[in-house]
């Protein structure tokens, strides 16, 4: 057992160690073992820290998303459409950084769809990002950028699944769809979105 002092460092470094295994392997790869590789430790040590598969896959989730919250992002020149365009490139797997990020989360996509806490929270993750979306929408929409009679929740729903589909398809297809590629079609996504009049 590590001395107390040495319990949160060894801590980071189980975080560091967790962070790589699933931007390399995705969720499917995430094990003790794996993890424990990565650290050059023995699984016993590892098991100090997290004694189940599932205390691990507890700890990488907040770890993903405290990696999520004090990355930097964006700082458009407008709230409204400026606002909007940012907030949709800082999903994007643009750099090592944030393709590393992406893999990340879509790989806890499977392991949500058989887990109900997870599926709760990244639920509720991607409602709070829905609603950052719909309060640019609705700047956007006072500022005569979108139309005003259409729902801001829908069209943030409608950004967010565009982002999404962009997200996957960059993080399988890199090659085809290099960082200015993915930014162009962001612009040519957010011009069409701003002719909508209504969304049925």
């Amino acid at each position: 057992m590590p001395a107390p002092g040495d319990h949160d460092a060894r801590r980071r470094d189980v975080s560091v160690a967790v962070w790589s295994v699933l931007a390399a392997r995705g969720f499917g790869g995430l094990t003790l073992r794996a993890v424990a590789t990565e650290m050059g430790a023995s699984t016993g040590l590892l098991t100090h820290y997290f004694p189940t598969k599932r205390a691990l896959v507890r700890h990488a989730l907040e770890i993903a998303e405290e990696r999520t919250d004090e990355r930097d992002r964006r700082v458009p020149a407008d709230e409204g459409m400026e606002a909007l365009r940012a907030a949709l490139l800082d999903v994007l797997p643009l750099t090592p950084e944030t393709t590393a990020m992406s893999r990340v989360w879509v790989s806890f996509w499977d392991g949500a769809l058989g887990d109900d806490a997870l599926a709760a929270r990244q639920k509720a993750r991607y409602e709070r990002w829905r609603e950052r979306l719909s309060r640019h929408i609705e700047a956007a929409q006072r500022a005569g950028r979108l139309p005003a009679p259409a729902d801001p929740g829908e069209l943030a729903a409608a950004a967010a699944a565009f982002a999404h589909g962009l997200v996957v398809q960059a993080l399988f297809a890199p090659d085809d769809f290099p960082p200015d590629l993915q930014a162009r079609l962001v612009d040519t996504f957010l011009a069409a979105f701003g002719s909508l009049t209504a969304l049925d």
